[in-house]
């Protein structure tokens, strides 16, 4: 007998629906048949030892083993095993590669964990008209690989060689070059989509703009509360002509954020304008050896466009990182050291690990006016707490990822470390900016969510969300900030606040 399914005489039980006290359980074991028959016996896993390998994503501090996890091979296969999750009223959560950083990916305790890793084809290529069709397991870098020489695919997270298109959609990812190129909404043109009852549809295609509601802009970012894409339409631009990039250093994160404030207010818009504070310098030389020197702030700066408009906005860039503060700026000589520069930049995340034990990485965003006086508090924070925070973000659209460096082994330190992490999400809010960015909310911010919304925001969400899911079957405890049940949603009249004003016979 399975592993996880012999763990109680009953086997694995869940409560219909939102798991409530007392309610009456149920056994998974004729479901997990069902997913057999759908997928094949190799493509169901119920023993322990193999459910702990999806027990979390990329935040580690969470995890849920669940039931059992199911690796489909096909749309037509995601669908049945979605219907079957229904009839059977078993929540699920659907998976990419794990690399998210929110816990949005987190499975729920005896429920199924929807594995798309294996639906990786890329279905179709249309350069004429600048389309790619790929299936979710599709990994971000492999989009620009099929497409290149001519063509790339500009959203480009820093764990992008590992990182699936489906995930990409699930937390609308951006990467070092968003601020000029945009986040993964501005490029998914059209989504096959499995609805939390089974119902297969398709919203959009080839086509940019498609009439009607914008279910593209709803769907996108919802983090797998309203379904799962099973194929995606995506948008890719042609490569420049020239890409040119520096890498300037500062004695201070101060100096480097008000250089980013006059590269923007400049009218300059760069491919990326990336930081790394000191900390972040250490661990990833450490890892990448790009000859980085040990100073405060290293700022890389990336244009990309005719070889005119390339060379004189670069001499326009490293003049304005002179007159604040820079006496080191480095231009990348030819494709290899520019990789080399990039290889430190994307290697911060994974290289904290040489400089301790562990860490929580956070995702806030603010007005790059306010870089300065956010990282200065940041630094404020650190102090206080006594705990060191590692800064590495995309400078240019003020998109923070803040690392919390702690010690779990010391009692008290990894709570310590996640109050601090709010703090520095309550500092991002304070200065006109957001909870995320490009991480998502998962479980990890839900508990902040009542901080940037108010309680109306929150029932509108609520509502959308059961709009598509009314029985909470698809990633349920994500997002939202306490367990809601559709049915708990209060009814759909709300005071007009022309009514509110007295004013509602004016108009």
């Amino acid at each position: 007998m399975d592993g996880r399914l012999a763990a109680a005489p009953e086997g694995p039980t869940i409560a219909p629906g939102a798991p409530e006290a007392g309610a009456p359980q149920r056994d998974l074991r004729e479901l997990v048949g069902e997913l057999r028959r759908i997928v094949g016996d190799e493509w169901v896993y119920t023993q322990e030892h193999q459910l702990r390998t999806y027990e979390s994503d990329g935040l580690l501090q969470y995890h849920a083993i669940p039931a059992a996890a199911v690796l489909p091979g096909t749309a037509e296969e995601v669908r049945d095993v979605v219907r079957a999750c229904a009839r059977a009223e078993v929540p699920f959560v659907a998976r990419g590669a794990g690399s998210g950083l929110s816990g949005g990916a987190l499975p729920v305790e005896d429920g199924v964990l929807l594995v798309l890793s294996r639906m990786k084809r890329i279905l179709d290529i249309d350069l004429e008209n600048g389309r790619v069709c790929v299936e979710p397991g599709v990994t971000n870098a492999s989009v620009t690989a099929a497409v290149a020489p001519g063509y790339f695919y500009p959203p480009d997270p820093s764990s992008q060689i590992v990182c699936s298109i489906g995930g990409n959609v699930a937390e609308n990812s951006g990467g070092a070059h968003c601020f000029k190129y945009g986040f993964t909404t501005n490029y998914v043109t059209g989504l096959e989509l499995v609805f939390p009852d089974g119902e297969m549809v398709q919203v959009g295609g080839y086509e940019l703009d498609p009439p009607g509601y914008d279910l593209l802009g709803a769907f996108v970012g919802s983090e797998g509360t309203l379904g799962v894409a099973t194929k995606v339409w995506l948008r890719v631009v042609p490569a420049p002509e020239t890409v040119r990039t520096l890498v300037a250093f500062f004695d201070s994160t101060h100096q480097a954020g008000e250089t980013v404030s006059e590269i923007v207010q400049g009218g300059v818009v760069p491919g990326a304008i990336e930081m790394m504070d000191a900390k972040a310098i250490e661990a990833a030389e450490q890892a990448a050896k790009a000859g980085f020197p040990m100073r405060g702030a290293a700022l890389l700066v990336e244009l990309d466009g005719s070889e005119r408009e390339c060379e004189a906005r670069f001499e326009q860039i490293s003049a304005i990182c002179e007159r604040h503060g820079s006496d080191d700026v480095r231009v990348a000589r030819d494709e290899d050291e520019r990789q080399r520069f990039w290889k430190a930049r994307k290697a911060a995340f994974a290289a904290m690990g040489r400089i301790s034990p562990n860490y929580f990485v956070q995702d806030g965003v603010i007005p790059r006016t306010k870089l300065p006086e956010v990282l200065d508090r940041i630094a404020a924070l650190s102090d206080e707490y006594g705990l060191v925070v590692a800064n590495v973000f995309h400078a240019g659209d003020g998109n923070l990822h803040p690392l919390v460096c702690y010690d779990g082994s010391v009692e008290g330190e990894a709570e310590r470390a996640e109050e601090l992490s709010g703090l520095i999400l309550e500092a991002c809010l304070d200065a006109g900016g957001s909870i995320t960015g490009e991480h998502g909310v998962g479980v990890d911010k839900k508990k902040h969510m009542p901080k940037m919304f108010g309680e109306a925001d929150l029932d509108a969400f609520q509502r959308l969300r059961c709009a598509f899911d009314p029985a909470g079957l698809a990633n349920p405890g994500k997002v939202m900030p306490t367990p809601r049940l559709c049915g708990e949603v209060p009814g759909p009249y709300r005071q007009h606040p022309l009514e509110a004003a007295g004013l509602a016979d004016r108009f």
